[in-house]
């Protein structure tokens, strides 16, 4: 058998380096700057982030990423507005973020659809509740309907759609107000494998077609690197930045480049990066329940 050389993850050809430089160039979006949270708890107060700062430019998808206990939720809904930050600030295009705004789409993993309404009512009542007229709002939310594939089913309620559908509605939905950011937290991650890599394909092809930034939580490496211009991988316990990685993968994305030395590299740094002690084996304690004298091995 072959064994490959993967070049490092930060080996980028000109075309690579020259979008980096470009990204870099563009507006920031959205910042945080020095964000800690502490839990207060009867045993004594927890810390579950600890001085995260980040920059987020025009038209990025940027993931976070880290082991369990991380805060990567706890993260998200602190730049959603949901949650406060114990110290630091999140600032949108140079103004504090101390509550939920239009300008920041939330999509959830659950999806967070209204069981009574149709596709077309629940892409329609962020609208409505905007201000917008019944007429304008249909026409809209039909628009945005159409970008995600579904308009074919407007006039079918949740229940009458797979997972996919469903929190292709709720994209929809999170965009029909035009916001400047969409926070995603682990979107995908309640999909099985083949309905995940659809939807991965959806995300790339609508992030391409609209003006918005994209900060995308997730657990899974390979999403991770498939999806993004940078990966931020935090450390845990508590949630510290340890890298903010730019993905040398050429975009346009395809399920293709999953076997690319770039990327292979990416995900392999990564990894060592979440789980630095993953070549030693976790040794279980042996408790026989058997009296079979043979072993598997």
């Amino acid at each position: 058998m072959q064994t490959i050389q993967l070049p490092s993850y930060k080996e980028q050809s000109p075309t690579v380096a020259d979008r980096f430089n470009r990204l870099k160039q563009r507006q920031v979006i959205l910042e945080a700057e020095n964000i800690s949270k502490i839990f207060p708890t009867e045993q004594g107060d927890i810390t579950a982030l600890a001085d995260i700062s980040f920059k987020a430019y025009r038209r990025e998808f940027l993931s976070v990423i880290g082991p369990s206990g991380c805060g990567k939720s706890t993260l998200i809904r602190i730049l959603s507005g949901l949650e406060s930050a114990s110290e630091g600030q999140v600032l949108l295009d140079g103004k504090p973020v101390d509550q939920p705004g239009p300008e920041r789409g939330m999509v959830f993993q659950g999806y967070t659809l209204f069981p009574w309404l149709t596709v077309k009512k629940n892409v329609m009542f962020g609208l409505e509740v905007a201000g917008k007229s019944q007429t304008q709002a249909r026409a809209e939310a039909l628009q945005w309907i159409e970008m995600v594939g579904l308009e074919e089913f407007v006039d079918h309620y949740p229940a009458q759609l797979s997972g996919g559908m469903k929190q292709r509605v709720a994209i929809a939905r999170a965009l029909a107000n035009q916001p400047r950011v969409l926070l995603m937290d682990e979107p995908f991650g309640a999909l099985d494998a083949q309905t995940r890599a659809r939807m991965q394909s959806y995300l790339m092809q609508i992030w391409r077609n609209v003006d918005i930034t994209i900060i995308f939580i997730t657990h899974d490496l390979d999403e991770a690197v498939y999806l993004s211009d940078r990966v931020l991988v935090l450390n845990a316990n508590p949630g510290t930045v340890q890298e903010m990685i730019e993905v040398p993968v050429a975009q346009p994305r395809s399920p293709k480049q999953h076997l690319n030395p770039e990327f292979l590299a990416t995900k392999e740094h990564i990894e060592s990066l979440i789980h630095p002690n993953r070549d030693e084996e976790d040794v279980l304690p042996i408790i026989r329940l058997t009296n079979i004298k043979d072993d598997i091995l």
